[in-house]
């Protein structure tokens, strides 16, 4: 069962990785509309690798104060 849960994550970790790297460059040739799109897709993907994460692999609070801490110094 644990193996499943990784192995989701992971294959939704590489796709955001894809959809990221597939950003179109900012040009003058560059619809705004290509933009909010590719922005879009992007930004659900993320918000889904997060909820899989909290629901699958959630954080104790001592976890989360510690990263807190961590970037704080």
């Amino acid at each position: 069962m644990k193996n499943e849960k990784f192995d989701k994550c992971i294959k939704m970790m590489r796709q955001l990785v894809s959809d990221i790297q597939g950003a179109p460059l900012p040009s003058e040739d560059l619809e705004p509309e290509l933009y909010r799109i590719w922005f879009e897709h992007v930004q659900r993907a993320g918000i889904e690798c997060l909820e899989y994460l909290d629901e699958n692999f959630p954080l104790e609070r001592d976890d989360i104060d510690n990263t807190l801490n961590k970037f704080l110094k």
